[in-house]
């Protein structure tokens, strides 16, 4: 790896920044879905169900496509590839506001997220070249503050812009948030960084690594469990809790401003308490909120405040994975970060379909149980890392 010998610090400074705020572009452009089902499912003529399998599908290509694009653009500059990256994101984006018709829209958005599946790993990849090694965990987990930011203020403003002005408009606005972004990283991602190559012999190391398979494990179960819930949360809480448009945008909100409090704290503490720790304690916030979720069923402040605990946990733990693989693998990385973003969208392509099936099925009361068992299943497996950790483990 190598980093650029002649941009100065001003550059460096506000370079995660930068690749923060693409993170919330990219967040957008795949959770948007999730908070408008009803105004897709009415303005496009589909089921809710219908609807959700634009994030299933979705997942799907993203799944494939982020160790593919990994391995065909490792030897591509990186602030190339992340800014031509945004591009796409932006104009397909604007595109997706003139779909005519449902099958239109998710071609195009299979397109988007195929090219969109490199942004994500490719950033924090990037982060790893242009900080100290000792702020490496705060820089990664500082960028995923995007992800946060994207639940926090994305997710709400997609409700609330859905339910007013209608899905179109929820797309134009993503791709013109978009190009303020790519202008953006352009301005500020300093020129030079390249990478390790990615090529077979790097995949068959990770596939030898107990602890990376074990990691990658993780985030498939984090993910399964809380999109069985996630995708269907709006409709849920309209059909077990009567709720309105703004009540369902204020739950968002609730779970996207307690992602972002707990991925700061993570920032500041992963440094001292360790990332096996910081992952620990918000995988035990993830279950407790999605447990909360399960047994409150039916009370819209008590699932309200379930879902602001599963927010505290939410993108902390995958911020905290992909650290973990970091530390676990640090030649690997660009390619441990990719895969991980690959089975987190596993993780969301199984957890969308079964929760499309038990929402189709009206098990609306069962989704919660089944999010909770994903995720208690989770949290044993990150218990079992800590003991090959002390067992000798570096991560």
């Amino acid at each position: 790896m190598k980093n650029p010998p002649t941009d100065g610090p001003v550059h460096r400074r506000f370079a995660p920044t930068a690749l923060m705020l693409g993170n919330i572009v990219t967040g957008c452009s795949v959770l948007a879905p999730a908070g408008m089902l009803s105004e897709l499912s009415s303005g496009l003529g589909v089921t809710i169900r219908d609807a959700g399998l634009l994030i299933t599908f979705g997942a799907i290509m993203l799944c494939i496509g982020s160790p593919v694009t990994a391995w065909l653009t490792s030897r591509i500059e990186r602030r190339t590839l992340l800014t031509a990256t945004l591009a796409v994101l932006a104009l397909s984006n604007a595109a997706s506001a003139f779909a005519a018709d449902y099958t239109s829209l998710l071609v195009i958005r299979l397109v988007m997220l195929a090219i969109g599946a490199l942004y994500t790993p490719q950033a924090a990849g990037t982060a790893a070249l242009i900080v100290p090694s000792e702020r490496r965990g705060s820089t990664i987990a500082y960028i995923f503050l995007g992800w946060s930011l994207a639940a926090a203020v994305g997710l709400p403003l997609i409700t609330f812009i859905a339910s007013r002005y209608g899905w179109r408009a929820v797309y134009g606005s993503i791709g013109l948030t978009g190009c303020c972004s790519f202008l953006l990283l352009a301005w500020r991602l300093p020129r030079g960084l390249i990478g390790s190559p990615v090529d077979l012999k790097t995949w068959a190391e990770l596939s030898r690594n107990r602890m990376v398979l074990l990691l990658l494990s993780i985030t498939t179960l984090q993910m399964s469990g809380q999109f069985v819930v996630f995708t269907f949360m709006a409709p849920l809480l309209t059909k077990l809790t009567h709720a309105g448009p703004d009540a369902v945008g204020l739950v968002f909100a609730c779970y996207g401003v307690c992602g972002f409090v707990g991925i700061a704290i993570a920032t500041r503490i992963v440094d001292s308490w360790g990332p096996y720790k910081t992952s620990l304690l918000f995988t035990s916030l993830l279950l407790t909120g999605v447990t909360g979720w399960a047994f409150s069923a039916g009370s819209y402040p008590l699932m309200a405040a379930s879902v602001a605990i599963w927010g505290l946990g939410f993108a902390s733990t995958n911020s905290m994975q992909q650290v973990r693989l970091v530390i676990a693998a640090p030649a690997l990385a660009p390619a441990s970060v990719s895969l991980n973003t690959s089975v987190l969208y596993i993780g969301q392509a199984v957890g969308s379909a079964i929760g499309g099936t038990l929402f189709a099925r009206d098990l609306l009361y069962a989704e919660g149980y089944v999010s909770m068992g994903f995720v208690a299943l989770a949290l044993l497996m990150v218990v079992a890392t800590g003991r090959r950790r002390q067992a000798g483990s570096p991560a």
